[in-house]
């Protein structure tokens, strides 16, 4: 049983420095562009939902609310964009 073990804790090892070099690697983000992140991925879920409501409404007027809300978050991601 302990064979088994010392195996896995091994393996665990292995995994943990792989982890560690590939954050090496990765570029530090700034804490600017961790938010810019928040906000691009808030603003993209919001649109996924619209889109979603917006396919299901039958509402002539509902639509119209929701085509103006798609068009804002389309503008606010293109601002984040640049």
């Amino acid at each position: 049983m302990s064979r088994g073990h010392e195996v896995k804790g091994v393996q665990e090892q292995w995994l943990e420095a792989e982890a560690a070099k590939d954050a090496k690697k990765k570029p530090r983000r700034t804490v600017e562009q961790v938010e810019l992140d928040k906000q691009r991925e808030g603003l993209e879920l919001s649109r996924t939902r619209i889109v979603r409501e917006l396919e299901e409404t039958k509402s002539e007027r509902r639509r119209e609310q929701l085509r103006a809300a798609l068009a804002h978050l389309d503008k606010e991601l293109s601002t984040l964009a640049r």
